[in-house]
């Protein structure tokens, strides 16, 4: 499987995406909070049973994600890449309000408008 392609977005193209991304991210969001491991092979077996379907579930959001052409940061954590740094969403974000610089990272977050 090749590398998918990252675009560049437009303030505009990545505000018509978001709502596609919201979705996706609250369904995986939705699923791993009723996540159930069943536990009959003791605490330490359940516990890493856990980590790796949260593991999993993270893996299978954040390719969703990146089919779009977005790149993923963290959990529930996104960047559509403008061409001049990034506009940035994380969950649960009503909309897309954040630009941050191709150094500055999600800490050098600024509002919009």
């Amino acid at each position: 499987m090749g590398e998918t392609q990252r675009k560049t977005f437009t303030f505009e193209e990545a505000r018509a995406l978001l709502p596609e991304v919201r979705e996706r991210t609250r369904r995986a969001v939705e699923a791993l909070s009723s996540l159930t491991v069943p536990g009959d092979d003791g605490p330490e077996a359940a516990e890493e049973k856990a980590e790796k379907a949260v593991a999993q579930m993270l893996a299978s959001w954040a390719r969703e994600i990146e089919e779009l052409g977005i790149e993923v940061k963290g959990p529930w954590l996104v960047d559509f890449d403008s061409g001049a740094g990034y506009y940035c969403w994380k969950w649960p974000e009503e909309s897309l309000s954040f630009f941050h610089g191709y150094q500055e990272g999600f800490a050098g977050r600024i509002r919009l408008q």
